[in-house]
C-alpha cells in the first residue's frame, strides 16, 4: 500500500493499493472516532462494492446509512443533491458524522458538495472506484453539481479527511471508462511528468496501474498544496478541460468526461502548434498516445461552437481566461486569452 499526504486546509492521507475496500472502516477509524456514516453511491457501483464497504464500516463501529442514486452525469444535479441533504437530515446526521463517497467522479463530486453544505460542513471520505476519480477528482477538494448553464457551476472546496483507493476496483471498468481515467493521467504526464506520459505511450497502463495512480496523486497533491483554491498554479490542472467541458456540454453530456478531456487536449496540442509553442511532431505524439489508449482526438464541433460553450467556464475573470498551452511533454504554460478571441486560438 502506498500512502501520500495532501497538505491543504484539511490534511488528508491517500491510501493506494489492491484490496483496500475491506480496510475502509479500519482506515477511517484511524482518522475519526466511530460515528454515523452515510454511504453514498450509485446504482452501478453499489451492487458491486456497497456491501463490502458497508460491512467494513460497521465492523469498525460506524453506524451506516445508505443513499444510492441512478448512475451517470445526468444525476449530478441540484435535485439529487437536495435529496441527499434531506436524507442526511432525516437520518439525524450531525457535523461530527461523516459522508463516505463510493464510486466515480459523479458520486465523489455530489457527495463532497453535500458534505460541504450540510450543517455548513461535515467530514467526507472519498473511496474512488474508477481510474478517473482515483487519479483526479477524489483528491483536492473540488466538489459540485451541474447547472443548465454548465458543468460544476454550483460547488465548493471541501477537502476529504481520507481517500481510500482500491485499484482492484478498476478491473470491473469497461474499456471506455478505463480509457477516461487514462485521459486524466496522460494530462498529468503532459503537465509535469514525461516518465508518466511514456507509460501510456508504450501501452503499459493496465500493468502499472498502482504506479500511475500514485504518480497522479503526487502531482495533484503538489498543485493543491501550493494553490488550494485554484487562483494560481492549480489552474495548470485545467489542461484540456476548457474545451473538454465545452465538448461535454455540446454533446448534452453524452460524451464521457475523460473522452471530452482527450479531445480538449488534442485541440490544445494543435493550438499550441498554431501559437508557435509546440513542435508539430510532439503534437502528433500526444494525439497518437491518446489514440493508443482508446481515446478520441477528433472534435465534432467547430471553433465558434466550442468558444460559445466555453463561455461558462468558472475560470473566466474580467472577460479573460487562462488557457494551458504546451511547449513540450512535461512543460506547459498559462496563456491569458480574451473570451472574444478564444475561437481564434483553434
Amino acid at each position: 500500500m502506498t500512502e501520500i499526504e495532501v497538505n491543504a486546509s484539511q490534511r488528508c492521507t491517500v491510501h493506494i493499493g489492491a484490496g483496500l475496500l475491506p480496510e475502509t472502516g479500519r482506515l477511517l477509524a484511524g482518522v475519526v472516532d466511530p460515528c454515523r456514516a452515510m454511504l453514498v453511491s450509485d446504482d452501478t457501483v453499489f451492487p458491486l462494492y456497497g456491501a463490502r464497504v458497508r460491512d467494513s464500516l460497521a465492523g469498525a463501529g460506524f453506524s451506516v446509512s445508505e443513499f444510492v442514486f441512478p448512475a451517470g452525469e445526468r444525476s449530478k444535479n441540484l435535485a439529487t443533491f437536495g435529496q441527499l441533504l434531506e436524507a442526511l437530515g432525516a437520518a439525524g446526521f450531525a457535523r461530527s458524522d461523516v459522508v463516505v463517497a463510493l464510486g466515480g467522479g459523479v458520486v465523489g463530486d455530489l457527495a463532497g458538495f453535500a458534505g460541504a453544505c450540510y450543517q455548513r460542513g461535515i467530514r467526507v471520505v472519498q473511496v474512488p472506484t474508477t481510474l478517473l476519480a482515483a487519479a483526479d477528482s477524489s483528491v483536492g477538494g473540488k466538489t459540485g453539481v451541474d447547472l443548465a448553464s454548465g458543468k460544476n457551476q454550483a460547488g465548493a472546496f471541501h477537502q476529504p479527511c481520507l481517500v481510500v483507493c482500491d485499484t482492484q476496483s478498476f478491473h470491473t471498468l469497461d474499456e471506455t471508462n478505463f480509457a477516461c481515467g487514462c485521459a486524466e493521467a496522460i494530462k498529468c504526464g503532459i503537465l509535469a511528468a514525461p516518465d508518466l506520459f511514456e507509460i501510456f505511450e508504450c501501452g503499459q497502463a493496465r500493468e502499472r496501474i498502482d504506479e500511475i495512480v500514485a504518480h497522479c496523486v503526487k502531482i495533484k497533491a503538489d498543485f493543491v498544496a501550493r494553490d488550494e483554491f485554484d487562483t494560481g498554479d492549480r489552474r495548470f490542472l485545467n489542461l484540456g478541460h476548457t474545451f473538454g467541458h465545452a465538448v461535454e456540454a455540446l454533446s448534452g453530456y453524452e460524451t464521457p468526461h475523460g473522452c471530452a478531456v482527450a479531445i480538449g487536449t488534442a485541440l490544445i496540442a494543435d493550438a499550441s502548434v498554431k501559437a508557435g509553442a509546440l513542435r508539430p511532431e510532439t503534437a502528433a505524439r500526444i494525439k497518437e498516445t491518446l489514440r493508443r489508449n482508446g481515446l478520441p482526438v477528433a472534435c465534432p464541433y467547430d471553433a465558434q461552437a466550442l468558444a460559445a460553450a466555453a463561455a461558462s467556464d468558472k475560470k473566466i475573470s474580467g472577460g479573460t481566461i487562462s488557457v494551458v498551452l504546451i511547449r513540450d511533454v512535461g512543460d506547459c504554460f498559462l496563456q491569458p486569452v480574451k473570451l472574444t478571441e478564444l475561437g481564434k486560438l483553434l
